[in-house]
C-alpha cells in the first residue's frame, strides 16, 4: 500500500528590487527563505511594481531587478523547489489590486503606517502609489492562497490589512481568498544601524558604514565593524542600555549559531576592538560564498531570464485561476 502524500503548505514572500540588500535583510529574512522551501511550497516574487512609488531611474531599476533574481539564487533558493517570479510579469497583480482597491476602505489606508512614514521622507511625491500600495501587496498575497506569510514588524500592519480585505470580500461572495497567517520563523535577527542603533539596518541610510550590503568586499565588512558604535564599557554582555553592543552580540550569534550567554562567556575580559573584529570576520566569512556565487550568476544573464520566465508561468498559472473566479464571483461576462 503507497504512503499518503501530505500536501506542504503554501509561503509566499516578497521582495524589492531598491538597491543592495544588507545584511540585515539576510538575517532577518533571506536567510529564512532558504530553510522554508524545505518545509513548504514556496513562491518568491520580485516585487518591482512597489518600488515605483519612488521615482526610479530606469536603466539602475532594470539591473536592479536582474541582480535581486540573481543574489537570491546565489542565496540558495532552488527555483525547483520554490517559484521565483518577476511581479509585474503577471497582469493579475495590478487587474485585482483594482478589483480589491473597491473593497477597501479609504480610512483603513490613511491609517497605515508606512504611508505616514514615506509620506514625510518623500514630500515632494506623495502619489496615489504610495497610499494604495497596501492594497496591491493584498493582491500580492491572495493571487496566490499562500497559508502563511513571513512578516517583520515593519510590515505586519499589510498582511493584517490583505486578511481584513479577504474576510470581507469573503463574506460578500463566499469563500474565494485563503486568509494567510503570519509566519513567524524559528530563527532570525533584528539588525539595526551600526552607527545608529536605535534604527533598523538600511541601505537607504546616507552614512554608508551604517549598514553592511550582502554583496560588500571582506576588507570594507571588517572595517565597517570595526567602526560600529558600542559605548565607553569595555564589557560585552546583552544590556538595554548597550544597544550598540547588543546590536553586534545578535549579528555574531546569528552568524555563528552561538546563543547570547555563549558569545558572553567566549570575549569575557576582552576588549570591544578583538570583538568588533571577530564579529567582522564572522559576517564576512558568511557572506563571502554569496558574493562569490552572486558574481557567476549575474555574468549569464539568460539564463537567470529562462529561470524566472519559468516560474513566471507557474505563478501566471495560480493568479488567473484566483482572479478570474474572484472576478465571475462579483459577476464580470468572462
Amino acid at each position: 500500500m503507497s504512503e499518503s502524500i501530505t500536501e506542504k503548505k503554501k509561503v509566499l514572500s516578497c521582495i524589492q528590487p531598491s538597491g543592495m540588500l544588507t545584511l540585515g535583510n539576510y538575517l532577518g529574512a533571506l536567510k529564512n527563505w532558504l530553510a522554508m522551501q524545505e518545509e513548504f511550497d514556496c513562491t518568491y516574487a520580485v516585487a518591482d511594481l512597489h518600488a515605483i512609488t519612488v521615482r526610479q531611474e530606469p536603466a539602475k531599476f532594470r539591473s536592479q531587478i536582474y541582480s535581486t533574481c540573481a543574489l537570491l539564487l546565489a542565496l540558495g533558493l532552488d527555483p525547483i523547489k520554490s517559484t521565483l517570479f518577476v511581479q509585474s510579469h503577471i497582469p493579475e497583480h495590478s487587474q485585482l489590486s483594482w478589483l480589491l482597491s473597491c473593497y477597501t476602505q479609504f480610512g483603513e489606508l490613511s491609517r497605515m503606517t508606512q504611508f505616514k512614514e514615506k509620506s514625510q521622507k518623500h514630500a515632494d511625491n506623495v502619489n496615489v502609489g504610495l497610499f494604495s500600495y497596501p492594497v496591491l501587496m493584498a493582491s500580492d498575497i491572495l493571487l496566490y492562497k499562500p497559508d502563511f506569510v513571513p512578516v517583520g514588524a515593519d510590515q505586519k500592519q499589510h498582511l493584517e490589512i490583505a486578511r481584513d480585505i479577504a474576510m470581507r470580500f469573503n463574506r460578500v461572495y463566499g469563500d474565494v481568498f485563503t486568509i494567510p497567517e503570519p509566519y513567524i520563523p524559528k530563527i532570525g535577527a533584528r539588525v539595526m544601524s551600526l552607527q545608529d542603533p536605535a534604527k533598523k539596518m538600511s541601505k537607504s541610510d546616507d552614512n554608508i558604514n551604517s549598514f553592511v550590503a550582502i554583496l560588500d568586499d571582506r576588507d570594507s565588512i571588517i572595517r565597517k565593524f570595526k567602526r560600529a558604535v558600542t559605548d565607553s564599557d569595555s564589557v560585552v554582555r546583552v544590556s538595554e542600555e548597550k544597544a550598540g553592543v547588543s546590536n553586534l552580540i545578535g549579528i555574531y550569534s546569528a552568524v555563528t549559531g552561538k546563543t547570547a550567554s555563549e558569545v558572553e562567556r567566549e570575549f569575557e575580559g576582552k576588549g570591544y576592538g578583538e570583538f568588533k573584529l571577530a564579529v567582522g570576520e564572522a559576517v564576512a566569512d558568511e557572506l563571502a560564498p554569496i558574493k562569490e556565487r552572486y558574481e557567476k550568476i549575474i555574468a549569464d544573464k539568460a539564463e537567470i531570464e529562462r529561470i524566472f520566465k519559468e516560474g513566471d508561468e507557474k505563478a501566471e498559472r495560480i493568479a488567473r485561476k484566483t482572479y478570474f473566479k474572484a472576478m465571475k464571483k462579483v459577476g464580470f461576462v468572462l
